[in-house]
């Protein structure tokens, strides 16, 4: 993801320091070997820009500009993982001062809480990390409150990895599993390697939908979103104004991980797209920085704390996985392999096809290595979930 860092929310949308905050990690070329040998990260870059930058989106915004204020349904009786590395200490108390100023319902650690609240939980499977580091706690608030912003009535459990080696990460998503989520949301990657596909199991799990970010740094594919049991979110520019109106066309951002896997096969997506091999993304979501929303988080990065703008296409996983909760909520077995699901429903009321914009491979009409088949129509596309 990237980031905008704020003082403080207001009408002039002041900026003061640019992050460059990924949501996963690419190296110049595929790692050999196991992912007990390979790290996810967020890696930072700082850099200085304009204060006459954009003004990040609100929950209402989003919320309107994806058609989700149609829905009635608001995810209750599911349950949403956020899996990451580290956590962030202040995770509860950023997350409820979201929440108040957003006027979204409040976290509550009750299986039913009262009026006005929702559950959430934290768990370390592998015990609690010795130290805080400041790129993932980002996410973490990145993470779980938008995850909230677009499903507010589901139950949120994080899910946060001692480490952010994939022994770690996967076993946090084994966790999350067992913990009961059906829908598991996972901001964080690094480049492919030879034996990925072994690894492929912990996301073949049966009424489970898996959801990654497909990486910021343009054309080349990244694992876990090159598996196919995971639906990889790539990114796109979304103008609105606002009120949540989408003021343009919503276009590909530069910076969407994708392309063809070296190793996985084509499962679910043909004739969508024709190679043997699996294409990245399978879809899209608002990620460029400077279309980037509200996040609280109030661990120091060099010494800045509170409002931030984010985004990256680590900004569109957790919210595909409340796309999903709001469908599942409806239905009276979750979702199986939705990835192929989606596919099956891919048509121009449910989804937004973006045709214009590069990641080094161009959007164009119907799927492309990008953006995937588009973004949500989620008034319709929820629906369609629901019913299929």
């Amino acid at each position: 993801m990237i980031a905008r860092w704020f003082s403080r929310p207001s009408a002039s949308g002041a900026l003061l320091l640019m992050l460059a905050l990924g949501g996963s990690a690419q190296a110049d070329r595929p790692v050999a070997g196991p992912p007990v040998e390979i790290t996810a990260r967020p890696p930072l870059h700082v850099h200085p820009f304009s204060a006459t930058g954009s003004t990040p989106y609100t929950p209402i915004q989003m919320r309107h500009a994806y058609g989700f204020d149609q829905l009635a349904s608001t995810g209750a009786g599911q349950k949403i993982a956020i899996v990451d590395a580290y956590g962030s200490p202040n995770i509860q108390r950023d997350l409820d001062y979201f929440c108040q100023f957003f006027g979204l319902p409040r976290p509550s650690s009750l299986t039913s809480p009262p009026a006005g609240y929702f559950t959430f939980n934290v768990y370390y499977p592998q015990g609690k990390p010795r130290t805080t580091d400041s790129g993932w706690a980002l996410e973490t608030a990145l993470d779980v409150e938008w995850a909230h912003a677009i499903a507010p009535g589901a139950a949120i459990v994080l899910v946060v990895a001692k480490t952010n080696s994939f022994t770690n990460l996967l076993g946090a998503v084994d966790y999350a599993v067992g913990l009961g989520a059906k829908q598991v949301s996972m901001s964080w990657g690094s480049s492919e390697f030879s034996s990925e596909t072994s690894y492929d199991y912990h996301f073949n799990k049966a009424g489970v939908s898996f959801v990654a970010s497909s990486g910021d740094n343009g054309a080349g594919v990244e694992w876990p979103a090159a598996s196919p049991y995971v639906i990889a979110v790539g990114g796109t520019s979304l103008p609105l104004d606002s009120s949540g109106n989408v003021t343009a066309p919503e276009t590909a951002w530069s910076g969407s991980g994708g392309g063809a896997s070296l190793y996985e096969p084509n499962m679910f997506q043909a004739p969508a797209w024709g190679s043997s091999f699996r294409g990245v993304p399978d879809v899209s979501y608002n990620a460029d920085p400077n279309t980037g929303v509200y996040v609280y988080d109030t661990v120091s990065y060099n010494r800045q704390a509170g409002w931030f703008q984010v985004g990256g296409t680590s900004a569109g996983a957790p919210q595909w996985a409340a796309l999903i909760a709001l469908a599942n909520a409806g239905r009276t077995s979750s979702l199986n392999q939705t990835g192929g699901t989606l596919y099956s429903l891919n048509t121009s009321s449910d989804f937004r096809d973006i045709t214009s914009g590069s990641n080094g491979y161009p959007a164009g009409v119907g799927y492309d290595l990008v953006t995937g088949i588009g973004s949500p129509l989620a008034n319709n596309l929820v629906p369609a979930l629901t019913s299929h």
